[in-house]
């Protein structure tokens, strides 16, 4: 799905040069992209395109929040997210680059919209782990997850790895394995 947001840069009339673009991108933006786990948000974009004859050089630079899940409780989650990504767009008919960074537009190209690049860069600034501190999880979701059944295990039998207060053949023989 594609953002309904103004983030398209009509270079055609622009004579050489450098030019200055500030966005803030909201909510209204996420919602145009099909990502459970980038919601919501407020993140500032400064961009800074520099036109030359046959190649425009674009900067991003960003910062703000993002609202995400936790990872730990599935909680609704506040992640600062920032960044700084340099794009360099080229004119031809013909790809000849691998580059990821080098994007290639037609020869009569007189625009390019930047709301793609902008939602990845803030997806790729997250973190791989997003977590609240520890006493800001739901404790509930907490005691769930340590806890399956609902019943506080008991504390020799959480040792042994069961609860029957059996222990498990397997470990007996890697405990007498360790003590030689």
């Amino acid at each position: 799905m594609k953002a309904k947001y103004d983030t398209t840069i009509q270079f055609s009339g622009l004579k050489s040069g450098k030019y200055e673009f500030d966005y803030v991108l909201d909510g209204s933006f996420f919602e145009g992209f099909e990502n459970e786990e980038l919601q919501d948000g407020k993140v500032d974009f400064a961009v800074n395109l520099e036109k030359k004859e046959r190649l425009l050089m674009i900067n991003f630079v960003w910062k703000g929040k993002v609202k995400s899940i936790c990872d730990r409780c599935l909680g609704e989650l506040e992640v600062p997210v920032e960044g700084e990504q340099t794009l360099c767009v080229k004119f031809s008919d013909t790809e000849t680059s691998e580059d990821e960074n080098v994007v290639y537009l037609p020869e009569d190209a007189y625009q390019i919209d930047l709301s793609q690049w902008m939602y990845e860069f803030v997806a790729v600034s997250l973190p791989m782990q997003r977590v609240h501190p520890e006493d800001e999880c739901d404790p509930e979701m907490l005691r769930f997850i340590s806890n399956q059944d609902g019943n506080e295990p008991d504390t020799e039998d959480e040792e042994r790895g069961n609860r029957d207060g059996e222990t498990d053949p397997r470990w007996d023989a890697l405990k007498q394995l360790m003590e030689k």
